[in-house]
């Protein structure tokens, strides 16, 4: 099929925000693909090159798109900056420049969906010397084949910015549609291979039997079930039901083990395989997990090798990038797992098994009383009073606060289903200022779309974070970034590429999760996942919180002193 035939549904996808509309346009493409089409077509859709699970990367910047669109175009790469800093959207500026080519209609080709996505595919494979010319010239092809719309959509796809408005509820919809097979199928079998492309394959040579045999494959990961946030054990109990399942929500990050004889794959909450960094966490299941085969769910953390006091996220997050120094890294920062759900074992399935038992037989497989793994400090209470201790004891400890979670309740990748809460203390808010901010791309172009805070210090304001929500898309709705960037013109002191510096003067109020320390930011601390709460033109700079506040607040969470 016909590339540009993709593009009109592209085409067509933006131009409706009705999502019924979009899953019939999706739904009728899908109707008319080959078999062997349906692989590039469901990840073109998805503005993609590979499955989620697939972390290969076509290495494809801004710039070096800029490059491509200059070779094919004439323009010089001034020129193409300028552009693209007034739209905003690359894809735009490669349609623009490529319709001005003269005998546009004479050089195209008639490129298939296959010959594209099998290109873009080769970008991933290209490295070392000269890769960089290698991929323009890859790129540069494509686009002198193409006529000024398919150009469009072919730097969004190697953006990954494809801006049709069609998420993955739309495709799983219309894949259920388009091969006729029961919607339940399709979401099953993605949760177990989070792969839409192969799930619409099987749906359409196979249909409901095929889709119902795809079975959890140790060594590709799924997603983590997700937990909502709420206020009190009282309100938690609500959600999940009494009695429930309580355990400490320790501070690390989130971990799948996967293990099939002597083969171990690792991988983050967003599918990041980690194996290589982490040789010390295979060392320590090999001796304490008694099975060959498994998939854990768990949380590393941290710790002092000395007091074996647990240390902060931002410590061991160090960890999880570094592709060097791995040996000095463990001896550095070494770690130790606290397991809190099991999804699968011994070659079966357990995502719909509960948790009550998920977690009997997780505790069959962990060795006790040693101190590398163990499962995660647990209750099982209707209690409130009770609760509420417990989640006392794991902030007094160093724990972020606790998990509440349903005995009853299946694993559910990806989701938050009502099966389980997480309790965490709600930090006091900060008034912090302005001083930086980057000119956001696409729809939000010609607004300042994040923005550097900073609080106030003997020395004068030092940076502490970055915040980009909270905020609207319209004035209607709320402090919009519209609002943000005309309150914040007449403060821009200094313009560099798409950054700009800003002299103090906008203070807004803040909430955020945490306080940690960080050596990116000149206050010698972060905020983790700040939100924005509201404008603070009632202040002065001298009512910014100063440093010492912020030291003080940082002490004092999760009851450390």
């Amino acid at each position: 099929m016909e590339y540009s035939k993709l593009v009109d549904i592209y085409q067509s996808l933006s131009q409706t925000t009705k999502m019924l509309e979009k899953r019939a346009i999706i739904t009728d493409f899908l109707r008319g693909i080959k078999p062997d089409e349906v692989e590039a077509s469901i990840l073109l859709l998805e503005g993609r090159l590979f499955p989620e699970s697939d972390k290969r990367k076509i290495g494809i910047g801004n710039q070096l798109i800029l490059k491509s669109i200059s070779k094919v175009s004439g323009k010089t790469d001034t020129d193409l900056n300028d552009q693209w800093a007034k739209i905003g959207d690359l894809g735009l500026v490669a349609e623009k420049n490529i319709s001005s080519r003269t005998q546009d209609s004479l050089t195209q080709r008639k490129l298939t969906i296959k010959q594209v996505f099998d290109n873009l595919r080769k970008l991933s494979e290209i490295h070392g010397t000269g890769s960089t010319g290698k991929k323009v010239g890859l790129i540069s092809e494509l686009l002198g084949a193409s006529n000024s719309v398919d150009s469009k959509y072919l730097v969004r796809t190697c953006l990954e910015d494809l801006r049709t408005g069609s998420g993955f509820g739309i495709l799983r919809d219309a894949v259920a549609d388009a091969f006729d097979v029961d919607v339940k199928n399709v979401q099953k079998a993605y949760d177990l291979t989070t792969d839409l492309s192969r799930v619409a394959l099987v749906a359409k040579t196979r249909g409901d039997a095929g889709l119902e045999k795809i079975s959890l494959n140790v060594g590709t990961p799924i997603k983590v079930m997700l937990f909502k946030k709420v206020e009190s054990v009282e309100e938690g109990f609500e959600v999940v039901g009494s009695p429930a399942i309580i355990d400490y929500k320790y501070d690390g990050f989130r971990l799948q083990i996967h293990r099939s004889d002597n083969e171990f794959k690792l991988f983050t909450r967003n599918l990041e395989d980690v194996t290589t960094q982490f040789p010390d966490i295979i060392e320590i299941v090999k001796k304490d997990v008694k099975s060959k085969n498994y998939i854990i769910d768990c949380e590393v953390v941290g710790y002092d090798k000395d007091t074996k006091s647990w240390k902060p996220f931002q410590e061991i997050s160090q960890r999880i990038k570094r592709k060097y120094g791995i040996d000095d890294m463990i001896k550095e920062v070494p770690v130790m797992i606290f397991a809190f759900d099991l999804i699968g074992l011994s070659g079966k399935n357990f995502i719909d098994i509960p948790f009550k038992d998920r977690r009997e037989k997780l505790s069959e497989i962990i060795t006790e009383d040693t101190f590398s793994v163990s499962l995660a400090k647990e209750i099982t209470t209707s209690s409130i009073e009770q609760s509420q201790e417990f989640y006392e004891e794991a902030l007094r400890v160093g724990a972020e606060g606790v998990m509440m979670k349903n005995l009853e309740g299946v694993y559910k990748p990806g989701s938050r289903v009502g099966f389980g809460v997480k309790i965490k203390p709600v930090m006091e808010t900060l008034d912090l200022v302005i001083v930086g901010g980057e000119w956001g791309t696409g729809k939000r172009a010609n607004w300042i779309s994040s923005f550097i805070l900073a609080c106030r210090t003997e020395d004068g304001f030092k940076e502490i974070g970055k915040i980009g929500t909270g905020f609207k898309e319209k004035d209607e709705m709320g402090v919009s970034f519209d609002k943000m960037t005309k309150l914040l013109k007449p403060f821009i002191i200094g313009e560099s590429g798409r950054s700009v510096k800003i002299k103090p003067g906008v203070i807004i109020e803040v909430k955020y999760e945490e306080i940690q320390r960080s050596p990116t930011y000149g206050s010698g601390y972060a905020l983790r996942f700040p939100r924005f709460v509201r404008l603070r033109d009632d202040k002065d700079l001298k009512d910014v919180d100063n440093l010492k506040r912020i030291l003080k607040l940082s002490s004092a969470q999760r009851g450390r002193k």
